[in-house]
């Protein structure tokens, strides 16, 4: 299932140039992503809390054919507002997924199996990140475009049917009695809404995008207190200092990331084909480094997790090498696989060490926190590295801003894992 959702979002982003020209809605180009990411964050929460309540099966099974039903809806589309419709039901389908998968993986396995299944789960994105952009420009070139979506419902509902003996192992029912946590889903449509406005403030200047800019900061502010374990914000140490460390993991990776291919086409010529390598590249590196936190007992997760950092802040030195036009173009091959790798071992190790703190009641709770750290991590810093960039810089000529933001990324990630080091010795559990 993880391979199916990750193939939707390879697809559609080569996809939706196309998509957006026959449909006359360039102007709702960034909607797409935006309205999934928000319905993601809202499909997170409900599925961390329906699984706590009733057990991973139920909100599986809800989030399988609402995913399903919103690729056959975008497949139909006749306009953009319904495809804009179809990618909300996406997000809130395929945001619901991982949730109960996490707490699938913490009642079928041994908590000495974790590792290796949560490396499972990150090796699942890499055939969608080889293949899933090639695979989607062919189908869109040669069939069309709706192929991308419709072509791939017939799998999930296949995936849903060989989900079912792995479903009843894991059980239908509550293992506790979960902690009462009112506001949960208006908090996430809450902090969805309020990203949006935050992003769309950083890239119009101007005393209204002020105003609203920070009336957004200070919403997110109380949404991010309800959704998130209490100390997150603190790097408290176990499970709040690993949800902060997933959701800075996701934006300085993330971040460093989309400006890659800009900077190497525009800056250094390259094709759009050849400026995508890296993120391929990495895409191993993170498979790799998934494999090998699976199969090693010498360290702790916070080792882990604090080395995964310290990898991913070197990738980000060879983002800020790219940027002039006398950069080493050729050596961000190797230091965004560097990269990938710390996030292949870092975030398959804030998963482990959640779960592992975590009471049987909070499991949906504290997975579906991580999903929201790094789905607020990749928003936030995204879009305002990319307004940034805008005020030091353009997209015609990105290198000032490029230096500068990575500057500021890689101290970022410093600070990460210098917090997730801090916490090493102080953890009372001793596990």
């Amino acid at each position: 299932m993880v391979t199916l959702v990750a193939f939707e979002a390879m697809g559609v982003a080569t996809a939706l140039p196309t998509i957006a020209s026959e449909l006359d809605g360039q102007r709702w180009y960034s909607w797409a992503f935006t309205l999934f990411m928000a319905a993601s964050a809202v499909g997170t929460v409900f599925a961390g809390r329906l699984a706590d309540r009733h057990g991973p099966a139920l909100p599986l099974l809800l989030a399988l054919p609402l995913f399903a039903a919103g690729l056959l809806l975008a497949g139909s589309a006749p306009n953009m507002p319904v495809l804009l419709l179809a990618r909300a039901m996406q997000g809130l389908g395929g945001g619901s997924v991982a949730v109960p998968l996490y707490v699938m993986i913490a009642r079928v396995y041994p908590q000495r199996h974790h590792p290796r299944a949560f490396g499972a789960m990150s090796a699942a994105w890499v055939l969608p990140s080889l293949l899933g952009p090639a695979l989607a420009g062919l189908i869109t070139e040669q069939l069309h475009w709706r192929w991308v979506f419709l072509g791939l419902a017939p799998f999930v509902l296949l995936g849903a049917v060989l989900l079912v003996p792995t479903i009843r192992r894991a059980g239908s029912g509550p293992e506790a009695l979960p902690t009462a946590r009112p506001g949960l889903v208006p908090a996430a449509l809450g902090a969805g809404l309020a990203t949006v406005v935050l992003n769309w403030s950083a890239d119009h200047p101007s005393v209204l995008s002020a105003v609203l800019g920070v009336a957004a900061i200070a919403s997110l502010w109380g949404c991010v207190r309800v959704l998130l374990p209490t100390g997150t914000l603190s790097a408290r140490p176990g499970i709040p200092v690993m949800v902060l460390a997933r959701g800075l993991l996701a934006g300085v990776f993330f971040t460093a990331e989309a400006f890659i291919p800009l900077v190497l086409t525009v800056v250094h010529g390259y094709s759009a084909m050849l400026a995508g390598i890296p993120l391929t590249v990495a895409s191993l590196g993170w498979s790799l480094g998934s494999f090998w936190q699976g199969r090693q007992g010498r360290f702790s997760r916070e080792h882990l997790v604090a080395s995964g950092f310290v990898l991913v802040v070197v990738g980000v030195l060879g983002v800020a090498l790219l940027a002039p036009e006398w950069g080493a173009d050729r050596a961000i091959f190797v230091f965004w696989s560097i990269a990938g790798a710390g996030m292949g071992i870092s975030v398959a190790s804030t998963a482990v060490r959640v779960l592992g703190l975590s009471d049987q009641a909070e499991r949906g709770f504290n997975s579906a926190a991580l999903q929201i750290s790094d789905m607020l991590g990749q928003a936030l810093l995204v879009g305002l590295g990319g307004a940034l960039v805008n005020l030091l810089a353009s997209t015609r000529e990105p290198t000032l801003g490029v230096v500068v933001l990575a500057g500021l990324l890689m101290l970022t990630g410093s600070l990460g894992a210098r917090l997730v080091a801090r916490s090493r010795g102080i953890i009372l559990d001793g596990r």
